[in-house]
């Protein structure tokens, strides 16, 4: 009975002591790290880091088609890492080394194929409109390469040689010839009676529909190219620019620091923090998120104001970006949120968080930049300024300069078309690539 007992005895001690010796020591987290390609530019690359359990710096190499390229210092969940000096059109490995748990660990492999430079090579065409009084073109929208709307204000004469009391407000361009038109608005907002008002500004959407604004609170529908509507805003502020996914989530931006946002049934006043006037603005929809990426050029022209550029979100939210160039900023355009460019006491452009002036445009104020791509940007202004990057130089079109503005421009593929006025008349430039 004694012996059986010890043996119990010993054979639990011996369980007891397996059992610890089995137990695991806690292991600390293991890092997860993944890159992901969020843009490129022709020489450029900016890759995204993720470190899915992050709780530390953590420290990495990373590394350009198996040569190390730069050493850096994680400090938060992700990163965008930027990448120079490549080159047009070329297609690159790009990964990451780093050390966890004492063990050297890589992250996976991304492809990220620069873009290839575009042409500056146009041939161009320019066409005047107005008698008389002063013209002006404000804006312009491409539909396409047959389907060109230009607004302003057109002043031309009559049969027997005296001023037109209806001055035109539109040129349209069939794939043949331009044709001034008169796009109506209410005379009085309440009122049925309608007046050929100075248009402003113009936004095209896909579903053939065009908004043109007056040079007031007043707006303009056109469907497949004949006039449907026209209303006023329920308050009032001159319209500068409108910008829009669709007929039913347009912005429209005016003076004294005015945002206004219809949603498809109403307008709704948006907050803009700022009484100066707002010159422009654009948005782009991320192609990952699905949300829209908005900005707003706020400075006065001839005025002391705010120099600013305002970022509208999904919530209609407003903050400000820090502008700190100490220049008049009156045109904003992005083509993905990500890197932006702005214009007006010069042009800037945001790569990696900070603005840079573009040194290689002659500095003439810049009243808007548009473009097709990161490889594919036009900017024009003030004494015919017309210049254009394709992706790594600029070009300026030292033929188009004039005695006066461009105010507005817009790019489709390989048609660029400018509008503004010299000798007072309305100028149209036209460019085919």
């Amino acid at each position: 009975m004694g012996v059986k007992k010890g043996f119990s005895f010993i054979v639990l001690i011996s369980f007891i002591l397996l059992n610890s010796g089995c137990k695991k020591n806690p292991t600390e987290p293991v890092e997860t790290l993944a890159l992901s390609v969020e843009d490129v530019s022709c020489t450029e690359a900016w890759v995204e880091i993720t470190n899915s359990n992050f709780q530390n710096p953590s420290s990495l190499t990373l590394f350009v088609d198996d040569k190390p390229n730069q050493n850096i210092t994680l400090v938060s969940r992700d990163t965008i890492l930027y990448i120079d000096s490549l080159l047009p059109n070329q297609s690159y490995k790009i990964k990451a080394a780093f050390a966890s748990n004492n063990r050297q660990q890589t992250t996976n492999e991304v492809i990220a194929k620069t873009l290839d430079t575009t042409s500056h090579n146009f041939t161009w065409q320019t066409f005047t409109f107005g008698e008389g009084s002063s013209s002006l073109l404000y804006d312009v929208a491409i539909i396409d390469e047959n389907n060109i709307w230009a607004v302003g204000e057109i002043h031309m004469k009559d049969s027997l040689g005296n001023p037109d009391p209806n001055d035109y407000n539109v040129a349209h361009w069939d794939g043949t010839n331009w044709e001034i038109k008169r796009i109506y608005f209410p005379t009085v907002c309440g009122q049925t009676s309608l007046t050929p008002y100075p248009a402003k500004a113009i936004f095209a959407f896909d579903d053939g529909q065009i908004w043109i604004s007056s040079s007031g609170d007043k707006i303009a529908i056109l469907k497949n190219g004949v006039q449907v509507n026209q209303f006023c805003l329920p308050w009032s502020f001159p319209i500068n620019k409108m910008w829009g996914t669709s007929s039913s989530d347009l912005y429209a931006v005016g003076n004294s620091g005015n945002i206004a946002h219809y949603d498809g049934k109403s307008w709704q006043k948006i907050e803009s923090g700022t009484a100066t006037d707002i010159n422009d603005i654009w948005g782009s929809t991320n192609s990952l998120t699905n949300e829209n990426n908005i900005y707003c050029a706020v400075s006065n022209v001839f005025e002391p104001g705010d120099y600013k550029i305002l970022s509208i979100n999904k919530n209609d939210r407003v903050d400000s970006l820090k502008w700190n160039t100490g220049r008049r900023v009156h045109s904003v355009w992005t083509n993905n949120g990500f890197i932006i460019y702005a214009a007006g006491g010069g042009v800037f452009e945001n790569k990696r968080g900070y603005w840079q002036e573009i040194t290689d445009i002659p500095l003439y104020y810049t009243r808007k930049i548009r473009g097709n791509g990161l490889n594919d940007i036009y900017a024009v202004g003030d004494f015919g300024i017309f210049t254009h990057y394709n992706g790594k130089n600029w070009k300026v079109y030292d033929q188009l300069t004039m005695n006066g503005v461009y105010n507005s421009v817009a790019v489709n593929n390989n048609l660029v078309v400018a509008t503004g006025y010299a000798n007072n008349q309305a100028i149209i430039v036209v460019g085919r690539r």
